[in-house]
C-alpha cells in the first residue's frame, strides 16, 4: 500500500479524476527532479521531503515512461519548444537529477540508456574532484565519470560551486557561485555549460533576488534554469526558472502518472502560499 500522505490522496482522489472529467489533456512538459537513486537513509523522512529513489523504483518509473511512450528530451530542447509555442502530439518529459551523486553513474545511467533515454545532471562543482567527494553522507560523481558520461551524451548544468542558499549571498558571491561552477564544468568536459538548477528551496517570494539571479544567469551565459517550483512547464514559464516535479522512491504508479499529466501542480499554489506565510 502507497504510504498515506495529503499531496497524493488529494492529487489521485480529486485532481487527476477532476482532469479526466472535464477532459483536459496536459499540455505541458513534465520535468522530472531526482537526488539520489539508492536505499541510503532519508535526511527527512517526511514523504513529500525524501530525495532518494530504491534503484527497483527508478527501473519502474523509466519502464512507464517508455510503456506508454514518452520521449525524454533535453532542457535545451525544452526551451526551444516553448519558446516558439510549438505543439506536439508527443508525449515529452525532461529527466534532471541533482546534486551530482555518483549512484546515478552506478545505478540510474544503465537504466536510462537501456531505455533509449538522456538526462541533465547538475552539479555542485565544491563536491566534484578526481576522488570521491562526499555531499550530505553521499558520494559523488568525480571528474573522470562526468567526462565519460559526457561523451555518452548526458548533459550537465551548473548547481552552483558550494550548494548554499544563494539568497542570502551578496552579488559578488552570487556571481562567483554562477561563474566558477560553469566554468569548472567546462574546463573538465571542453561542453559548453547552458543549464543551471537552484540550490534548495526557490526563494519565490523574493522578487528582488529572483530579478538579480536572473540577470546574473543571463549575463554568465544560461539559457535555462530550474527549480524547486513545483509544476509541469508551459508557455509562459520563465525560462531560467522552470517548475519541476520532485519524484522519489514513494511515488507509486498511480501518483507518477498523475504527475506526468498535471494533476499534480495544484500544489504550486500551496507551495507559494506557504512561503509566504513564512516570510
Amino acid at each position: 500500500m502507497p504510504e498515506l500522505r495529503p499531496d497524493r490522496f488529494v492529487t489521485v482522489n480529486f485532481f487527476q479524476p477532476l482532469q479526466h472529467l472535464l477532459a483536459l489533456t496536459g499540455t505541458g512538459i513534465p520535468i522530472l527532479m531526482y537526488h539520489s537513486i539508492s536505499t541510503a537513509p532519508e535526511l527527512d523522512d517526511r514523504p513529500y521531503f525524501r530525495t532518494r529513489t530504491h534503484p527497483p523504483v527508478f527501473r519502474r518509473q523509466i519502464e512507464f515512461l517508455s510503456r506508454n511512450g514518452y520521449r525524454s528530451i533535453s532542457l535545451s530542447e525544452a526551451i526551444h519548444d516553448l519558446e516558439c509555442s510549438c505543439q506536439s502530439k508527443e508525449k515529452r518529459v525532461v529527466i534532471t537529477f541533482d546534486d551530482g551523486y555518483a549512484d546515478f553513474y552506478s545505478e540510474a545511467y544503465p537504466v536510462l540508456s537501456q531505455y533509449g533515454y538522456t538526462a541533465t545532471v547538475f552539479l555542485p562543482t565544491a563536491y566534484i574532484g578526481d576522488t570521491p567527494r562526499l555531499f550530505e553522507n553521499t558520494a559523488c560523481l568525480t571528474w573522470s565519470q562526468v567526462r565519460e558520461l559526457s561523451r555518452a551524451g548526458v548533459e550537465f548544468g551548473s548547481h552552483s560551486v558550494t550548494h548554499t542558499q544563494l539568497a542570502g549571498l551578496s552579488v559578488a558571491e552570487l556571481q562567483d557561485e554562477l561563474h566558477d561552477s560553469k566554468a569548472a564544468i567546462e574546463d573538465n568536459t571542453s561542453v559548453a555549460v547552458t543549464t543551471f538548477a537552484y540550490p534548495g528551496a526557490f526563494p519565490s517570494h523574493l522578487p528582488g533576488f529572483r530579478e538579480t539571479l536572473h540577470r546574473l544567469l543571463a549575463e554568465n551565459g544560461y539559457r535555462a534554469g530550474v527549480c524547486t517550483m513545483i509544476g509541469t512547464v508551459r508557455t509562459g514559464s520563465a525560462p531560467h526558472f522552470l517548475e519541476r516535479l520532485p519524484i522519489n522512491t514513494l511515488d507509486d504508479e498511480r501518483l507518477f502518472a498523475a504527475k506526468l499529466a498535471g494533476s499534480y501542480d495544484w500544489l504550486r499554489h500551496a507551495q507559494k502560499l506557504y512561503k509566504l506565510l513564512r516570510g
